[in-house]
């Protein structure tokens, strides 16, 4: 697919994991502002669909530390009239109105949301919990959502919040390594989309969390797509008005 044309483009990135402190963390983030760096002109919307940063704490007056790089590339492309959604993920969830008011983020709150692009439709979403019958997961997703707790959460000062965040992330990722990848039609997404988009007319759904890139047709009609991580890569889809394409970064087609 050639993206030289002048036809409005539209990518989608999930799970940078910014500030993970696990194997090339700077690297990543360095990787993570070339991308947005070299994003053409003719870019209408980028699509970060969750987890970009590794956690992601927001208070009234305070903010995770770093990220800076990031976050002025992002706001270089909202300047420019670039449309940046920023979905919540399972690792920055509690962002309250600093990226929408201090960046230009548009911040989707719904889990997953469906949106017209060129004439398609698609399904967009982070994924996690998406079809989901672990009640032990569901347990653990609405604690964490809860605003009861996430009020609590924040009565701590936030040393004592961003260290155990940090400590937390980390040692999941060392526990479950090597287990997060997409199961084809036995996995909860694949279910979710087939049983979703039944009368609805979706052309794709894509979605992250999953962190192994795939793609597969949905019996009920339509292309998902999962985006792969940046912990071994910097993947990326776009979309130019005919069908969605991609690859891994620094090979972006100009």
């Amino acid at each position: 697919m050639d993206v030289s044309t002048g036809a409005p483009l539209y990518y989608f990135v999930s799970d940078t994991h910014l500030g993970l402190d696990y194997k090339d963390n700077k690297d990543r983030e360095k990787l993570f502002v070339s991308f947005l760096q070299s994003l053409p002109q003719n870019t209408k919307a980028l699509y970060l669909l969750g987890d970009i940063f590794d956690f992601w704490v927001e208070y009234k007056d305070v903010v995770p530390r770093g990220f800076v790089r990031v976050l002025g590339e992002l706001a270089v492309l909202c300047d420019r009239g670039v449309e940046v959604y920023f979905f919540k993920g399972n690792h920055d969830y509690w962002t309250t109105d600093y990226l929408e008011t201090e960046i230009g983020l548009k911040v989707v709150q719904e889990p997953y949301f469906i949106t017209d692009i060129e004439g398609k439709r698609f399904c967009l979403g982070h994924g996690d919990g998406l079809g989901s019958h672990d009640l032990g997961y569901k347990l653990t997703s609405m604690l964490f959502r809860s605003k009861v707790c996430i009020f609590l959460l924040k009565m701590l000062h936030p040393r004592c919040v961003f260290n155990f965040a940090r400590g937390w992330s980390l040692s999941r990722r060392k526990r479950y390594e090597g287990k997060y990848y997409f199961r084809g039609k036995e996995d909860n997404l694949y279910k979710f989309a087939n049983e979703f988009g039944k009368g609805k007319e979706i052309d794709f759904f894509i979605f992250g969390h999953l962190h192994s890139p795939a793609e597969i047709d949905i019996p009920s009609g339509g292309k998902m797509y999962i985006l792969g991580g940046w912990i071994k890569g910097g993947y990326y889809l776009y979309f130019s008005g005919i069908g969605v394409a991609g690859g891994i970064f620094p090979k972006i087609e100009r």
